[in-house]
């Protein structure tokens, strides 16, 4: 017995030797954590518990190779904040990462445990792509992986940390997932690499400028969260289970509850300009609301005219979705519609309640817009909004115009609890732009159409841009001091914790893709 122990402790170091020293100390010195290493920052201390450490590739078995136990991958199961998760880390160190038919039975084996125990997978990708050398039957793995994604979405969470490169098949696991995050410098994703796009397209590009962080970030969306270092994302990812549930059925997790659930916030009196023009940070508006003033912001850097996120209120975990007047003044366009849409189906699919702050004067108008089908992405976030069962509250702080008023969680799309700031301007667009169609001819016909249309401009906005029309037929269920929005949200969400709402039987509707 004690030999055959020897042989085991042997064979065990032997499986965290990875690729060597020599391709560790590489990884070390292009600033990347090992596989085993990323997972000690991820988990729980001394919670990790290794599923199929010596499981190694077929080919190197049938081309005599010496096989690597664990054939560039490490999987199994620990703890973040003591809750259950099911991992996998893509070791570098062995053959580039790159996915064989065992690195795919054993990402498959964890995907298929999680979903079983009701857990969040976390897949931590670093790989060179398929392996070469098993052809078809590595393309075989990426597409039983893919599909696992897709059965497991929305029944429990998936989180994809990109730490290394994310090429061609490879990348489509991480986009099903739920949330992506990147590190700046060494994080690469794309279809095809710049050598490729040159051939093909013949343009010059980096790999920075092709799938780095900053560019999926920002421009493409592909990423939700982009960090500096390793460490930090992975920090990041701890964070997010504050917030979120371990699958579909749980509720999510309480907040602290350490801030006074009656506080009144007095500094929001003075955050809406009293000009309907100016701009201002809805940031300012949400810190003063949430618990300790926390917001784990969702896509920061993509589409900013409009704000997601989660946070505690009351210590109820929510989803926020907020217009954000500083940029765009708040419009809603193509990237932003399809950016709330799918954080508010996270939501609904996970049980958190989603709150909106509202100060939409509308959507984007132009060419560009309507060519790239403003019509069809801003349909998803209005079907997002109405499919969600979970409690939909809503405050509108100012603007809510057009068509943006319906879709913005409004009263008609099954919202629970809408409110109005006095500041609030409910209307079928701005005042300037209704009295030059419904006066267009009595003011040319005047003698000074400028006094014409400013006296007009003025008689409208006293008339219709106020939320007391609005009020007054049961579409905002109260106007209230914005001082009382904390109190009267947490209020809310304790009365609607034993909503119950459901769609009508279906296999699945047809979302406007």
């Amino acid at each position: 017995m004690r030999e055959k122990l020897e042989l085991l402790e042997r064979r065990r170091g032997e499986s965290e030797l990875g690729g060597g020293a020599a391709r560790l100390k590489a990884q070390h010195d292009k600033g990347k954590l090992s596989a085993r290493e990323r997972l000690d920052v991820l988990l729980d201390e001394n919670s990790f518990v290794e599923l199929d450490r010596f499981a190694t590739a077929r080919s190197a078995a049938a081309d005599g190779d010496t096989p690597i136990y664990g054939d560039g991958v490490v999987t199994g199961y620990g703890r973040i904040d003591g809750r259950l998760v099911y991992v996998f880390s893509q070791d570098f160190t062995v053959f580039g990462g790159s996915l064989s038919e065992t690195h795919a039975q054993k990402i498959c084996k964890v995907m298929d445990l999680a979903v079983r125990n009701g857990a969040p997978v976390i897949g931590l990708n670093d790989s060179g792509g398929a392996r070469i050398q098993e052809g078809v039957v590595s393309l075989g793995g990426y597409a039983d992986i893919f599909l696992r994604n897709t059965l497991a979405s929305g029944v429990v969470p998936q989180i994809s940390a990109v730490l290394g490169p994310c090429a061609g098949g490879a990348v489509y696991s991480p986009a099903i997932t739920d949330f992506v995050y990147m590190v700046r410098g060494t994080s690469y994703m794309f279809v095809t690499g710049p050598n490729v796009v040159k051939t093909v397209t013949h343009e010059d590009v980096t790999m920075e400028q092709l799938g780095g962080a900053d560019t999926h970030a920002a421009t493409s969306g592909v990423a939700h969260f982009v960090h500096d270092s390793e460490l930090a994302s992975l920090a990041a990812i701890r964070e997010l289970f504050r917030y979120v549930p371990s699958n579909n059925l749980d509720e999510p997790p309480r907040g602290p509850g350490t801030d006074p659930r009656d506080r009144r916030e007095g500094s929001l009196l003075d955050i809406v300009p009293d000009h309907p023009s100016k701009p201002y940070d809805m940031h300012d508006v949400l810190r003063r609301v949430v618990d300790d003033g926390e917001f784990y912001e969702v896509q920061p850097a993509y589409a900013q005219n409009i704000v997601c996120g989660f946070a505690h209120l009351g210590g109820h975990s929510v989803g926020i979705v907020a217009n954000q007047p500083a940029v765009l003044a708040g419009v809603l366009d193509i990237n932003a519609s399809v950016k709330a849409a799918r954080f508010i189906r996270f939501c609904d699919a996970f049980n958190i309640p989603i709150v909106t702050f509202e100060d939409v004067p509308g959507f984007l108008p132009g060419l560009s817009q309507e060519h790239g089908g403003i019509i069809k992405h801003g349909a998803k976030l209005l079907y997002a909004y109405c499919e969600a069962t979970v409690p939909k509250l809503t405050v509108i702080t100012r603007k809510a115009y057009g068509g943006a008023y319906d879709v913005m969680s409004s009263k008609h799309i099954r919202g629970d609890f809408n409110v109005a700031w006095p500041t609030a301007e409910i209307a079928v667009m701005g005042p300037k732009g209704a009295v030059e169609i419904i006066y267009k001819r009595e003011i040319a016909q005047a003698a000074d159409p400028v006094a014409a249309t400013d006296e007009k401009v003025a008689e409208y906005t006293a008339t219709f841009a106020n939320p007391y029309i609005a009020a007054g037929r049961g579409y905002v269920d109260d106007i209230i001091d914005p001082r009382d929005t904390r109190p009267r949200l947490i209020d809310a969400l304790d009365t609607l914790r034993t909503k119950r709402d459901r769609n009508p039987p279906r296999k699945h509707g047809n979302l406007p893709l």
